[in-house]
């Protein structure tokens, strides 16, 4: 169904300030009580002790062990209560932090918005580059609220999904309008995710925190190591190890003579002969013991969560819910044998240790075990992580916009119909929306106007909603009705000094691999949106080349999109070839100044601008 909808878009930013104010007082309050708290501790340390020895010389020493005691036991209590202020000041920090970005998103704020994981763009990907999808100024960096690479990456690859899908599109778009309405549950994970991302305690509770990535985990998970290959050790080791003790007991019972150091040597021997396996186990723990604090933490507020009511919530949360296999409950089994493998932070304690029981090998042994066990699950664990923090970034950018609607995807083909078309990366206050329609009928449309006017912009602008819509996001539009279409685009083209390409060249080579793909046999059509075609030639051969490839586009029932131009030469093959319009941008100059007014018009330009810049910025103009 099409939506249509009134909304007060600055609803969200008045809520959002009302509870920043709110956090900020509460913030205040903790800090203060935390000052009191640390007053306390050191009057009770500094009275407590002179009290103490003052009783102990006056009335024995037993009284003033009891009210020693009794004072240490006071002081612990108020460390303890201490700290968790001190906990509620980082969490009133982080959520501080996580409102504030918040209203960074809605005021396209950029310098306040924490930087995205980005990879080098691909050069052939049909729209990257042009789209602004990813980068500083990016539509993904404007969406991205994952606090793991991976999330914050399988995002990107949903925007730049060159081939969309109806069936996922439709169910990312229920699970986007359910979350969207869970603003509490986001907030929740969000806050369990950046706490367990934090750095350091010591790091500042309202700093940003930096996005963080699960390749020592999966790193872990592959190394994959045979279990059982080791039982014979732990085996041979136990039982060297249970007749040792039995010889020394027997031996300072003086039952038998002292044969233990037999047994010991030989226990001994076989320590150090397989000690490379619990060595490369230790190195393993210990990058590993943070990796696992992190999951453990945001796995464990999913599991508790209640998802009756949500059922699309439900299915993506599923891993989640095996009371059998918890995630949080196996992670903890591994961080029990990895603080159990950490013994060997303390060298004396580790000998004597493992010069008794073969501790190290027990505990690589249960390692390994448990390992192979949750190698077949972890990957559907964090794939629903991923899946979910995706999930989580469009639902925020959801709720943050509530004036933007959800597109109706149709299966019918050729049909674009786009009402109250917006640049979702401008300014709410600059910006100027429009309506496109693009079918059989009409299938390709000639955007004609002067420098500045806006011709560039609404390219990108239909682009980048397609791009929100087919990753099940709501548009930036009072309406948007589309089919599915393979979207490329040439719009950014650039010369290669790398690969010796001329800019000119650089663009055959885009507009080919763009024809291409119209003529392909290809059950999706194409949408193509051309900035200045043939720019890059002079004016005779790129009239002669914009006139054929334009005729070739318009020979392929499967292509349909806009082509913005200067030449005002082309707008006349509306008239010659059927299923082509000319529409068009304009200005008006007044008092030395030219006005636009970013509205779409129908028909070719009636103006142009460029002498009119020229003379405005004071350069010599020849009439």
């Amino acid at each position: 169904m099409i939506e249509s909808k009134t909304v007060d878009r600055r609803e969200p930013l008045r809520r959002l300030e009302r509870r920043i104010a709110r956090l900020e007082r509460r913030a205040t309050q903790l800090e203060m009580l935390s000052g009191k708290y640390w007053v306390a501790r050191r009057i009770l340390l500094l009275c407590g002790s002179l009290l103490a020895l003052l009783i102990c010389k006056l009335s024995g020493g037993t009284t003033g062990l009891i009210m020693a005691a009794l004072l240490l036991l006071f002081f612990v209590l108020v460390a303890i209560y201490h700290s968790r202020v001190r906990d509620g000041i980082t969490s009133i920090g982080l959520m501080l932090n996580i409102k504030l970005v918040q209203v960074a998103r809605i005021n396209l704020d950029w310098e306040r918005l924490p930087r995205s994981y980005q990879t080098a763009p691909e050069p052939d990907h049909p729209f990257e580059t042009d789209l602004d999808i990813a980068g500083e100024r990016s539509l993904h960096r404007l969406l991205d609220s994952a606090l793991t690479k991976e999330g914050s990456q399988r995002l990107k690859l949903w925007l730049l999904d060159p081939r969309p899908d109806p069936q996922i599109i439709s169910q990312r778009q229920s699970l986007v309008r359910e979350l969207s309405r869970l603003s509490l549950f986001r907030d929740g994970l969000h806050l369990q995710a950046a706490i367990a991302g934090r750095d350091s305690p010591a790091k500042a509770p309202h700093s940003r925190v930096d996005q963080w990535d699960s390749r020592t985990l999966v790193a872990w998970l592959e190394h994959r190591n045979h279990a059982e290959s080791l039982r014979s050790t732990v085996t041979l080791l136990g039982i060297l190890a249970v007749l040792n003790i039995s010889l020394v007991v027997l031996a300072i019972a003086q039952v038998i003579p002292h044969l233990w150091p037999i047994v010991f040597a030989i226990y001994v021997g076989v320590s150090i002969a397989k000690q490379g396996r619990t060595a490369s186990a230790w190195g393993e723990v210990q990058d590993l013991e943070k990796a696992l604090g992190r999951f453990r933490a945001v796995f464990q507020y999913l599991e508790s969560r209640r998802y009756s009511g949500r059922p699309q919530l439900a299915r993506v949360c599923a891993p989640f819910l095996d009371r059998r296999k918890q995630p949080s409950a196996e992670l903890r089994r591994v961080e029990r044998i990895a603080a159990a493998l950490g013994l060997r932070t303390n060298g004396l304690l580790w000998f004597l240790v493992n010069a008794i029981v073969p501790w190290d090998f027990f505990f690589t042994y249960r390692l390994e075990r448990l390992k192979n066990e949750i190698s077949e699950l972890m990957p559907k664990w964090l794939d629903a992580w991923y899946e979910i923090e995706a999930l989580n970034s469009l639902a925020n950018f959801a709720w943050l916009n509530p004036h933007y609607t959800f597109p109706e995807i149709v299966l019918e083909t050729n049909v674009f119909d786009g009402r109250g078309l917006g640049h979702p990366l401008i300014k709410s206050e600059h910006k100027i929306c429009n309506d496109l329609e693009l079918n059989e009928q009409q299938r390709i449309v000639i955007l004609t106007g002067s420098n500045m006017a806006g011709k560039s912009t609404f390219l990108r602008t239909a682009g980048i909603n397609l791009c929100l819509a087919y990753a099940g996001a709501p548009v930036n539009a009072a309406r948007l009705r589309t089919s599915l279409f393979r979207l490329f685009t040439c719009i950014k083209v650039s010369d290669s000094v790398q690969d010796g390409l001329s800019y000119f060249y650089a663009e055959v080579k885009r507009l080919k691999l763009l024809l291409s793909a119209a003529e392909s046999a290809d059950e999706l059509p194409v949408m193509f949106l051309i900035d200045e075609i043939f720019r890059g030639t002079n004016n005779r051969e790129r009239h002669i080349g914009s006139h054929a490839f334009i005729r070739a586009l318009a020979s392929q029932r499967s292509a349909l999109g806009l082509i913005a131009t200067h030449d005002l030469e082309l707008t006349k093959l509306a008239e010659e070839i059927p299923g082509i319009a000319n529409f068009h941008f304009r200005e008006e100059v007044g008092d030395g100044r030219m006005v636009f007014d970013y509205k779409l018009r129908p028909g070719p330009c009636p103006t142009t601008n460029a002498l009119q810049i020229m003379r405005i910025e004071g350069l010599p103009v020849d009439v």
